[in-house]
């Protein structure tokens, strides 16, 4: 093996734009591990635990370049495809001024001063984000944090200082937005309509959006709030001004809100502000004895006089008679595993996550067990220091491999969520996966169906019945409902095999 570990000094690039290139030096051939990040202590912490040896000292504002390839000419082939990926970054960046152009802002006040904006885009490492928020909210924008891991009493501050100033702050972890048609985050190009979405909650609104485009129907905006703004320390703060924005709207006749699991005495209180409002607000927020996503979107559409579609599905393999062992989800979208959890939970009982629906059901830090178990891959601790799930897949494609070799494992359930922002060919990679795993579990005697719930559109970049047949052809069984989806995984199971397991 040869080692290569090189400090570029000063050559900054943004944490998601080098998470790609990373991808691309590590499908090098030859190439057994890759690192290019900016030299932040997290970063060069991961340098070590990879087994690299950093030699000089390096600041977060220097690149870092680390190859390992089974020879020299792999890791001079790993540096060729460096070299091909940032050059791809520089000419897509903006270009530099001639001379005596004025510099280019440096902070979000002075480029709001110098633009025409009334909405910054936050993306930074959580513990910088607050700052960077706050000169928004100062210069008079609205602001949408893209950007997890910020405290929750930083959140509350930042929502108080929001509402001040008369300006709306989605987020933090505000994970998709559609404002005015343009898409932010991870977003889906559905079609331009009436209906307004507030979102506590992102792979959920994009679930209710592609739901929606399927009916035919579109959307005018999606004002996402963070996941956790319905919670009883949040309270809402961000829901009733974007409510209130909404109802403002003339181009908005109806709004839907979208959510992980409330505290109930929060959305108690937010239900009685919607009622307030002369546009009428529907609900889509998971829990208990509530709707799933599915059926609070046939709702919205029964309420407007639109009968519920049958919902696309690509059917697959299904083993001829009901499988033993455990459901196994293994989700990008929390919300997504959220509602999987709900609705399985009907017809399995409990189930464990790392997200769990109540705090006994929490897994352990290796997060394993022989039960039912849902992860979320894109919860707060699987992400530090790494892209979402949706741009890297890694540790979810290394755990379906896990899966596969685990007797116990008697069913799969995965989600992709397609669109903007997200990886741009995601159904080859997760194919290989199935394919994979079915091979692996049936060269030990089982049989392992795959289930996947798919979240798209047509037109989003990556085409959705392009990747449902990609995923079909490798033998998984295809929903656009997650719900869904959820259902058929578990009637798959034997120890189901004889319930009927309904909405």
């Amino acid at each position: 093996m040869t080692d290569l570990v090189d400090v570029r000094r000063g050559a900054y690039y943004d944490s998601v734009s080098l998470m790609q290139v990373s991808r691309a030096v590590g499908r090098t051939e030859g190439v057994d591990a890759a690192l290019v990040a900016m030299a932040t202590e997290l970063n060069t912490g991961m340098l070590t635990g990879m087994g690299f040896t950093l030699g000089e000292e390096a600041g977060p504002n220097d690149l870092l370049v680390a190859i390992r390839g089974t020879d020299d000419a792999a890791v001079k082939a790993g540096q060729d495809a460096l070299d091909v990926a940032l050059t791809a970054l520089k000419a897509a960046g903006p270009h530099a001024g001639g001379f005596g152009d004025a510099p280019p802002p440096r902070t979000i006040g002075s480029a709001a001063a110098a633009a025409d904006a009334n909405l910054a885009v936050i993306s930074v490492p959580g513990r910088n984000a607050v700052v960077e928020a706050l000169d928004a909210i100062r210069s008079g924008l609205s602001v949408m944090v893209f950007s997890d891991n910020v405290g929750v009493e930083d959140e509350v501050a930042l929502k108080d200082a929001a509402a001040r100033a008369d300006v709306l702050l989605m987020g933090p972890d505000c994970g998709t937005a559609l404002v005015g048609g343009v898409a932010l985050g991870f977003a889906n190009a559905v079609r331009a309509g009436s209906v307004g979405l507030v979102a506590a909650s992102g792979t959920g609104a994009q679930q209710v959006m592609c739901l929606l485009d399927a009916a035919g129907i579109g959307v005018s905006h999606c004002l996402g709030v963070g996941g956790r703004d319905l919670s009883s320390t949040v309270r809402g703060r961000s829901t009733r001004q974007a409510l209130a924005a909404l109802a403002a709207d003339p181009g908005t006749t109806s709004i839907v809100v979208v959510s992980k699991p409330p505290a109930p005495e929060v959305l108690e209180k937010v239900q009685a502000y919607a009622a307030t409002l002369d546009t009428p607000v529907h609900w889509a927020t998971l829990g208990q004895g509530r709707p799933d996503l599915t059926a609070a979107t046939e709702a919205v559409l029964s309420a407007g006089g639109a009968p519920p579609p049958h919902w696309p599905s690509w059917p697959g393999w299904t083993p001829a008679s009901p499988v033993p062992g455990s459901l196994r989800g293994l989700f990008c979208g929390g919300t997504l595993a959220d509602e999987a959890m709900l609705v399985a939970a009907k017809a399995l009982g409990p189930i464990r996550s790392n997200i769990p629906l109540s705090p006994e059901l929490a897994l352990g830090a290796g997060l394993r067990g022989d039960s039912h178990t849902v992860l979320d891959f894109g919860e707060d601790g699987l992400t530090r220091g790494r892209a979402h799930p949706m741009i890297d897949p890694t540790l979810r494609l290394q755990r379906i491999a896990t899966e596969s070799e685990d007797p116990t494992c008697g069913v799969l359930l995965l989600d992709l969520v397609l669109g903007y922002g997200a990886h741009p060919q995601p159904a080859d990679e997760l194919a290989e996966a199935v394919t994979a795993a079915v091979r692996r579990a049936a060269d030990d005697g089982r049989e392992l169906p795959v289930v996947v719930s798919l979240t798209g559109v047509e037109n989003d970049p990556q085409g959705l019945s392009a990747c449902a047949t990609t995923l079909q052809s490798a033998g998984a069984s295809v929903f656009l409902s997650n719900a869904e989806a959820t259902r058929h995984a578990v009637s798959l199971l034997a120890a189901v095999a004889a319930v009927e397991v309904g909405p």
